[in-house]
């Protein structure tokens, strides 16, 4: 993959690792490429982790996209950086010896929102993703995308006052609609990253990891 962002001059974390699946790990606004590395631990211990930074400043807070107002996305952005992301995580995978298809998004708010346009526009990056507190990227859905055999939760707070329950359900049925396998992890807090929840999405991502070709193979007795 070629264009802007086929390089790896994005400031990024890349942490090696020998256990699997790698996970690509998304920040939310304000934060930085090493803000999810210590729950991308917790989520897949050994496993490698690739933390880029969003490269869109909304004042000094640093995002993957624009947005035009709160909740209200700059959708023609999104594209763009969603590609530019893409092609970046196709240099750093060629660099890092990342095998094709095996990454799982784990991302965070403006994190999990670019995660969802990955799996719409780029799936083949993508073995499955886990979005927490996440909206619906387009207003007219996904497209005409294949995500059959794809693991996603949604892991999304009822006391969030910036995600309303229409927005976790419009999402998972996109999803489901286009072959995903969806789990909905609802938790009672807010915009955050629920401790109580931690275990079953380490059982997501290891269940990920086998639904991967050949990757379930090694998993068998």
């Amino acid at each position: 993959m070629t264009g802007p962002g086929a390089t790896l001059a994005r400031p990024h974390v890349w942490r090696p690792g020998d256990a699997t699946p790698p996970l690509l790990l998304l920040h939310g606004t304000g934060a930085d490429e090493h803000a999810l590395v210590p729950l991308g631990a917790d989520l897949a211990p050994g496993a490698p982790l690739l933390s880029p930074r969003g490269t869109v400043l909304e004042g000094a807070m640093a995002r993957f996209f624009r947005r035009l107002g709160e909740g209200v996305f700059d959708e023609e952005d999104l594209r763009v950086r969603t590609d530019e992301l893409a092609a970046f995580v196709a240099a750093a995978a060629g660099e890092y010896g990342i095998e094709a298809g095996t990454l799982v998004a784990v991302g965070f708010s403006n994190g999990a929102n670019i995660a969802s346009s990955l799996l719409a526009r780029h799936p083949d990056l993508l073995a499955g993703a886990v979005l927490i507190a996440a909206m619906v990227p387009y207003r007219d859905g996904l497209g005409e995308v294949d995500l059959a055999g794809k693991r996603v939760a949604i892991v999304n707070g009822d006391a969030d006052p910036t995600i309303a329950p229409q927005q976790t359900t419009r999402l998972a049925g996109q999803l489901r609609g286009a072959g995903a396998q969806v789990s909905v992890l609802g938790h009672p807090g807010g915009h955050t990253v629920p401790d109580s929840r931690l275990a079953e999405l380490r059982a997501v991502v290891a269940a990920t990891d086998r639904t991967i070709p050949d990757r379930g193979k090694a998993h068998r007795p």
